[in-house]
């Protein structure tokens, strides 16, 4: 799939505005996610090197990519699979992305529910998950961070404004 077009499908996927409400409810875990404002997914081949991959993750500071196969989604590799299976263990250089991965990883549609989405990501611990269309074509990654930001995003003035360190109770007597 050529940049161009992944460009246009993430603009359509952002054509509905966000209404802003002050109520966090129901309703607004109902958006779907194509109503977040989410990273365009960053690939590699199944045959490329872990430490490629790495290096990638680090030029675009992420923490994930996205492994396909003639433009469809076959993997995810996340830092935290360069944590518990790489560090310490292998040499990233002699090691294949689709050695480590994971593979066939869950993935989401663009009019998924923000909760249906929060809900996987808690249930299965992702920090990442890929939103593909219905090829199998990744779209974007949503992270923690995303749906984070979109919850924020309702709260901008209580957020903003809210002093630069936490008001604590202290332990201590003032005074003489």
């Amino acid at each position: 799939m050529s940049d161009e077009n992944l460009d246009e499908e993430l603009s359509q996927m952002y054509e509905e505005t966000l209404k802003r409400t002050k109520v966090l409810d129901a309703s607004t875990f109902q958006t779907p996610i194509r109503n977040v404002r989410l990273r365009k997914p960053v690939t590699v081949l199944p045959d490329q090197s872990v430490a490629e991959a790495i290096a990638l993750m680090q030029q675009k500071a992420l923490g994930c990519v996205v492994v396909i196969e003639k433009d469809r989604l076959v993997g995810i590799f996340t830092e935290r699979d360069v944590l518990m299976r790489i560090v310490g263990k292998r040499d990233p250089a002699a090691v294949r992305v689709k050695e480590v991965m994971a593979p066939n990883p869950e993935a989401f549609q663009p009019d998924d529910s923000i909760a249906f989405i929060l809900n996987a990501m808690h249930v299965g611990g992702y920090r990442h998950v890929p939103v593909t269309d219905e090829h199998g074509r990744p779209l974007a990654v949503a992270s923690v961070k995303d749906l984070v930001g979109f919850i924020l995003d309702n709260f901008p003035e209580d957020v903003l404004n809210l002093p630069p360190t936490p008001i604590r109770k202290t332990e201590q007597r003032e005074g003489a």
